[in-house]
């Protein structure tokens, strides 16, 4: 099947695109990336994302407008890969799409989790003639699993080391892990958000810069700054670091707000934005580097890093010394370049979804069983494609 996975994360920077060919099932699922490229947001999109972030913003209509604005968006973002891809409409199968995550709480014991993600699928259906599927993370929550982090099954399937422990890292808006035990110990992985990300980092470069830049390019204004011991002190304290697994969080808890408050509170110690800047970042090193000390029960022997922080060597160089030598590398020698990645996994969940297998493993997401995931949006070729799981009537 062909399938186009549509991705956009916390960052809320633009569409991630790939354009991937999967067949076979579990465990021998087999794929090939065409295509991928990145869409950025407009402008005006990108600002009224943000503004909706906020509680004291976001109203109703807002949110409402803002879901049909981004569907056209989505569907504008699936026909540019067509044509990177050289490739036209009926030639695809499905199109797997996250949407914008605007709210995320994680379940508690009192109440169940919920996620809004924002793309209006019917738009993307509709505008492209694709089947679409969309909202994955919800049945995964209503299972009481927490939602994520869903790549983690990706991990599993595709990246498991014959006989050495991998931690496969992830670093977008927040920083997710998978802790993969080699093919040769019998035993589950674990998953989880490690905390921060790129989104404290890319705040702090904001302000640091005046808003000239949304983040830090290169981590070159970290790596001109020092870090601060007391403050960096301060922020491992946050409760959701030391919180045990399972666990995810998002703007929630390391949005806008608290980047602020970490801004205010290096001014008031008296760090110059430079400092500021390489504290952020020592902060995203430190809370992944205890996160594997404290809760990986095996020894990590080798790290592949993705998403945008793999791209900021001053980050890496620090995961590094604080990981105390352990290998990092790039995602990419894997196989699978890291900013394809996560489009790659809605392509792969939504190929599950259509077959009509899970996307998830409870041991990965806290649910009480697997669950096949998302909404299903038929496209023209709705009836011949549904007389069969593979489309052969």
């Amino acid at each position: 099947m062909l399938v186009i996975g549509l991705m956009s994360g916390t960052s809320a920077d633009g569409i991630d695109a790939a354009v991937v060919e999967l067949s076979g099932a579990p465990p021998a699922i087999t794929f090939t990336l065409i295509d991928h490229t990145k869409v950025d947001y407009p402008a005006d999109v990108r600002a009224e994302i943000f503004a909706c972030f906020r509680p004291e913003t976001g109203s109703v209509d807002r949110l409402s407008r803002l879901n049909v604005r981004l569907g056209e968006v989505y569907a504008k973002a699936v026909m540019a890969a067509l044509e990177s891809a050289g490739l036209v409409p009926e030639q695809v199968d499905l199109v797997s799409s996250h949407g914008q995550t605007l709210w995320y709480d994680a379940p508690e014991q009192d109440r169940p989790g919920n996620v809004l993600t924002l793309g209006e699928p019917s738009i993307i259906a509709e505008r492209t003639g694709i089947t679409t599927i969309s909202h994955l993370r919800s049945r995964d929550l209503a299972a009481g699993g927490r939602g994520a982090p869903l790549v983690s099954y990706l991990d599993w399937l595709l990246f498991r080391h014959p006989t050495r422990v991998r931690a496969i890292q992830n670093i977008g808006g927040i920083g997710n892990v998978t802790a993969l035990p080699p093919l040769s110990l019998d035993a589950a992985p674990l998953a989880f958000d490690t905390g921060p990300g790129n989104m404290i980092m890319d705040y702090c470069a904001s302000r640091a810069t005046e808003g000239a830049q949304p983040f830090d390019v290169d981590g070159r204004i970290a790596e001109r700054g020092e870090v601060s011991p007391t403050f960096l002190g301060e922020l491992m304290q946050l409760p959701y670091i030391q919180q045990a697994p399972p666990k995810t969080t998002g703007r929630e808890i390391f949005g806008t707000q608290f980047g602020s408050q970490v801004w205010d509170r290096g001014m008031a110690l008296h760090l110059s934005p430079e400092d500021i800047v390489a504290t952020a970042t020592a902060f995203t090193a430190e809370s992944i580097a205890a996160a594997y000390r404290q809760w990986i029960a095996w020894p990590v022997e080798e790290v592949y890093v993705a998403g945008g922080g793999a791209r900021n060597p001053t980050l890496i160089a620090i995961l590094g010394e604080r990981l105390g030598g352990i290998p990092v590398h790039d995602h990419a020698a894997l196989g699978l370049p890291a900013e394809a990645k996560e489009a790659v996994l809605f392509a792969l969940l939504g190929y599950e979804t259509w077959h009509g297998r899970p996307g998830t493993l409870p041991s990965l997401t806290g649910a009480s069983h697997p669950v096949v995931l998302g909404s299903i949006t038929p496209g023209r070729r709705w009836r011949q494609d549904f007389t069969s799981p593979d489309g052969e009537g």
